[in-house]
């Protein structure tokens, strides 16, 4: 009794700060909580880097608790932010507000179980449910999503406002090229569904978004009939122009002559190779870099990633199939390595090495992260620059590199890629430790992406950031480019008065311009 009184008195102060409407009995019963502990979960994120406390958190039981909550912020005199959070997993405070309420959307009670349409082949899912409890429901019915991401412990409406891609995305696209329909709760507090042929503005505004024109409610996904085992193939290259020769001919390949997931990742220390995702390599006996005829290409090797998904009943014709695929390949002849394991397994590998940092208290720590797309010409000139020069022999995480095609990504959402037919993710997944030693700290990672980003500018390669971030809206424009104008529309249309996902430092809420031009 006496928490409730306290918490209805700290609300009530909550809404003489901000002018709500709402009375504060209706707050509670929306789920709005300003205690301590989910304040203070809210105001961190996966990157550790920035720390911002919200107002207030909201922990919805459906689609129209967020609506009236956002309504109250758009009707409100002194006017509040909104910021929908999923797993916490943004990097620089995205899904961060210090100026109003944080939408906790994932937890128990969030918009139920995902409904499967099995004759449709599509699921209905809350947009705060996490990519691993989709698979788990979809595979009751021998069915799953068609594009993953590597993590699946990401919300859904999460990875809808970024792109959402993994090494199927050269085949089926990113994850918001495998969407029918969204329910979204727009910036005026207003419900609506969209889709190609429904809303079709707010559709592809929301897609690569940026949380910018709405909280995604709920997503029906296209899906396809779930593989029952993976073939899981790691080869190794020590020339870059041949590994990235074979890594395009995967991806150009139809049809079911070829591989399921294409990726790869650049080894540039024996503690990577030896250590990250180390399922393939023994302890016992640990590859070492030198005798795999890296010594004459700057000590870096590369290795490609591939996988081929099959049922048991075809088992007996998947090593075939594996060796054709094989023998087009030019990779170093003794560096095959091969596992077998069940689908579910594949897709939930990261999780598992997750569980083994937590466990060295590897995984709460600073994760200066950076995402870049980067042109199929320039990425040589990447090469030479980055791998073979910026970075040295310390890495600190893996760092990802894959190619996907631009024609399976929509242009009419929201993400901007650059503008050749194939782009490659190349991806810093680095994490600063406080251990002494200079080349894991946080300033130093962070200052070694701001030399890759500087080296790119000057040598004239165009890349564009995934999970971008910038400072200022001149950035914003610049990395928008073309589709500035068109995204800067639709948010006067969807939020005028910039409420929603404020964290991304895109545009200034209408209430702190006002107040800042009254003060002149």
């Amino acid at each position: 009794m006496a928490t409730k009184l306290l918490l209805t008195f700290a609300i009530c102060r909550l809404i003489v700060t901000v002018g709500l409407t709402l009375e504060p009995t209706e707050l509670l019963r929306l789920g709005l909580t300003v205690d301590p502990v989910d304040v203070e979960s809210a105001s961190v994120d996966f990157g550790l880097m920035t720390k911002v406390e919200p107002l207030a958190v909201l922990r919805p039981s459906s689609a129209e608790d967020v609506a009236q909550l956002v309504k109250a912020a758009y009707e409100s005199s002194h006017g509040f932010t909104v910021s929908a959070r999923g797993h916490g997993h943004s990097i620089n405070g995205q899904a961060q507000t210090g100026t109003g309420v944080v939408v906790q959307m994932t937890g128990v009670g969030s918009g139920g179980k995902p409904r499967v349409w099995g004759g449709d082949m599509y699921v209905d899912v809350w947009g705060g449910e996490l990519w691993i409890d989709v698979l788990k429901s979809c595979l009751e019915y021998g069915l799953a999503p068609k594009s993953w991401t590597d993590y699946l412990y990401l919300s859904v409406g999460g990875t809808l406002s970024n792109a959402g891609i993994s090494g199927q995305a050269f085949h089926h696209g990113p994850q918001i090229s495998n969407v029918h329909e969204l329910d979204v709760v727009t910036g005026k507090g207003e419900r609506m569904t969209c889709s190609k042929e429904q809303n079709p503005e707010l559709f592809h505004a929301v897609l690569g978004g940026l949380g910018q024109f709405g909280i995604i409610t709920r997503a029906r996904i296209s899906l396809e009939p779930a593989p029952q085992r993976v073939r899981w193939i790691r080869v190794l290259y020590s020339n870059f122009s041949v590994f990235t020769k074979d890594q395009e001919y995967l991806i150009s390949l139809h049809g079911n002559q070829k591989f399921d997931y294409v990726e790869g990742f650049v080894i540039v220390d024996e503690g990577l190779i030896n250590n990250w995702r180390s399922s393939f390599f023994s302890p016992r006996n640990p590859v070492k870099i030198s005798s795999l005829g890296s010594n004459n290409n700057g000590g870096v090797l590369y290795c490609l990633e591939i996988t081929k998904n099959y049922h048991e009943s075809t088992a007996e014709t998947i090593d075939q199939e594996i060796e054709a695929l094989l023998k087009k390949l030019n990779f170093i002849p003794t560096s095959v390595f091969t596992t077998d394991l069940p689908y579910v397994d594949f897709l939930d590998r990261v999780h598992k090495a997750e569980l083994k940092l937590r466990s060295k208290g590897m995984w709460e720590v600073p994760h200066p992260w950076l995402n870049l797309f980067v042109p199929k010409s320039k990425i040589a000139d990447f090469d030479r620059g980055v791998f073979k020069g910026i970075l040295g022999n310390k890495t600190s995480g893996p760092i990802l590199i894959y190619p996907m095609n631009k024609n399976k990504w929509d242009d009419k959402s929201s993400v901007v890629t650059p503008d050749e037919g194939v782009f490659y993710l190349v991806a810093f997944l680095r994490s600063a430790l406080d251990n002494g030693e200079e080349t894991q700290s946080l300033e130093y990672l962070t200052n070694q992406n701001r030399q890759i980003l500087k080296f790119c500018d000057e040598d004239g390669i165009k890349v564009k950031q995934y999970l971008p971030h910038y400072k200022t809206q001149s950035e914003w424009k610049e990395h928008f480019g073309g589709k500035w104008d068109r995204f800067q529309r639709m948010k006067m249309k969807f939020d005028p008065r910039h409420i929603l996902a404020s964290g991304q430092n895109i545009f200034t809420p209408a209430f702190l311009s006002s107040s800042k031009m009254a003060s002149w």
